[in-house]
C-alpha cells in the first residue's frame, strides 16, 4: 500500500484501518499496557482507539504525526479505562511476557528475569512518571511530541523525565542486577 495523506481524511475505508492498525497497533497496544498494567485492559483500550479512529479520521489535521495523534488517543482512553468505578474494583496484575531468542535455556531464563525486573521497577513509578519515560524510551518521541501526546507544557515533560530517570537509577542501585 502506497503512503496515505492521513490529514483531512473525511472517512477511513477498511483497507486504510487496517494499515493503520499494522503500522501502529502494537505502539497502541504497549502504551495501554504501560499505563493500566493489564493486558485484557490493554486489549480493550486499543480496540476502542481504533474504533475511535474509525469515526473521528476527519478530525485528525495533522498538526502532529499520525503516531502521536494514536498515542494522545491511547493514553486518554486508556486513562479513562482505569478512572471507571469497575476498573477501581480490580486489582490483579499480569505480569509482562518476553520473547527470547538466546543461545541456551539458562541465557533466555536470566534475560527473562531481567526483563521483568525491568518492567516491574518500571510499573512501579506513577503513572506520571512512567508515561514520560515509556513514550520517550520505547516510542523514541521527543519531549515536544510527548508534550503534545499528554498536553502538558515541555518544561513537565522535561521534568517528569529526570525525575522517572532518577527514580529508575535509584532502584538498580540498590538492586544485584546493579554490581
Amino acid at each position: 500500500m502506497g503512503e496515505i495523506n492521513w490529514n483531512y481524511m473525511e472517512r477511513l475505508d477498511a483497507e486504510s484501518l487496517r494499515h493503520l492498525m499494522e503500522l501502529y497497533g502494537q505502539d497502541v497496544w504497549n502504551l495501554a499496557f504501560t499505563i493500566t498494567k493489564k493486558r485484557d485492559m490493554a486489549d480493550d483500550v486499543s480496540q476502542d482507539v481504533f474504533l475511535k479512529v474509525y469515526h473521528a479520521i476527519h478530525t485528525f489535521r495533522g498538526q502532529s504525526s499520525i503516531k502521536t495523534w494514536l498515542l494522545s488517543i491511547t493514553r486518554n482512553m486508556a486513562v479513562n479505562h482505569l478512572r471507571s468505578a469497575f476498573i477501581r474494583r480490580v486489582t490483579l496484575m499480569d505480569r509482562v511476557s518476553v520473547e527470547g531468542n538466546s543461545d541456551s535455556a539458562e541465557k533466555e531464563a536470566m534475560a527473562s528475569q531481567f526483563t521483568h525486573e525491568i518492567w516491574g521497577a518500571v510499573l512501579k513509578l506513577p503513572l506520571k512518571l512512567r508515561e514520560v519515560l515509556i513514550l520517550h524510551a520505547r516510542f523514541e518521541l521527543n519531549t515536544k511530541e510527548i508534550s503534545e501526546v499528554l498536553q502538558l507544557p515541555e518544561g513537565t515533560v522535561k521534568s517528569r523525565l529526570s525525575r522517572a530517570r532518577q527514580k529508575m537509577n535509584r532502584y538498580w542501585e540498590g538492586s544485584a542486577q546493579y554490581e
